[in-house]
């Protein structure tokens, strides 16, 4: 499927590039799987912070909170109980959660080829010869992506981070850039174009594809 192609100075190419249909252009009618990864994705991210204390826990409640007879109110032996306020919980978060999902493989592959193809489908995906910002300043990098007609939330796959690129698009809102073998549901489905280069595309239709790298 013809893609628009760039420079690596942001200058369109007279032809459009073809993309692998094995991996951009797959079925997409069932999206089970990519919201499946997206899930996974998040779940591997949350940081397990909520606890709450037990009955045992609880600070104080040591003496009896008035005699077992007599007073007319109903018989309690501590203060920490559950059903006081101040107390302990009951069946509350320890710390101790795994909140983490897996998927397999095959079925991860499979939902970034599904997510690439949405992407391909919607013309929000952008080639490149190489995407590099020598000088590291982020004037530089922003005409770049001005160039290219990249708008929105922006997702650069490149086959290496280069340290003055990375530094340059640092201060742009709304873009990343990773390495191409690290792309994932979550950050492509959350970008509204998506640049690859040349090179990353290569690593990209090798990987999804189970084909060894020439």
């Amino acid at each position: 499927m013809p893609t628009p192609t760039y420079s690596k100075t942001g200058t369109k190419a007279s032809t459009a590039a073809k993309l692998n249909k094995e991996v951009f252009a797959v079925n997409t009618d069932n999206h089970d799987l990519m919201k499946q990864a997206y899930q996974t994705y998040l779940a591997n991210g949350r940081e397990n912070l909520a606890k709450t204390l037990k009955r045992g826990e609880v600070r104080g409640g040591g003496k009896k909170p008035w005699k077992q007879k007599g007073t007319g109110r109903a018989r309690f032996g501590s203060i920490r109980v559950p059903i006081w306020r101040g107390g302990g919980i009951t069946f509350g978060p320890l710390g101790k959660e795994n909140y983490s999902k897996k998927m397999t493989k095959n079925a991860k592959r499979a939902a970034i080829k599904q997510a690439l193809s949405v992407k391909s489908a919607a013309n929000a995906i952008i080639l490149m010869d190489d995407f590099t910002v020598s000088d590291g300043k982020t004037k530089t990098a922003q005409a770049l992506l001005n160039k290219v007609s990249a708008t929105g939330r922006i997702l650069i796959a490149v086959e290496t981070l280069d340290e003055k690129t990375v530094q340059a698009l640092a201060n742009i809102n709304d873009v990343a850039v990773v390495q191409a073998q690290y792309l994932n549901v979550y950050t492509l489905l959350n970008a509204n174009t998506v640049i690859l280069t040349k090179k990353a595309q290569e690593i990209v239709e090798t990987w999804l594809t189970n084909k060894e790298a020439k």
